[in-house]
């Protein structure tokens, strides 16, 4: 029999997915603050990363960060 092969998609852990089940509640609540200028945070996708970014510094397992990803559109300043 041959291995299967990974499908491409990200994994993401139990414990990560409980973190950002919380964030999006602090959010709905209207408890969850962003980092340094602890503003309340509104948006669903800030929720979410503020989710991840906890369960990383927990140790839960969660992909790492996209870095150095360049756009195909690629948008051109106006002077």
């Amino acid at each position: 029999m041959a291995a299967r092969k990974s499908s491409g998609r990200r994994k993401y852990g139990k414990a990560a997915s409980k973190r950002v089940e919380s964030a999006m509640r602090r959010r709905k609540k209207g408890t969850l603050k962003s980092g340094r200028s602890g503003r309340t945070v509104k948006s669903r996708k800030q929720a979410i990363a503020i989710g991840l970014s906890e369960a990383r510094k927990k140790g839960a397992k969660v992909p790492r960060k996209r870095t150095g990803r360049k756009t195909s559109s690629g948008r051109k300043r106006s002077r």
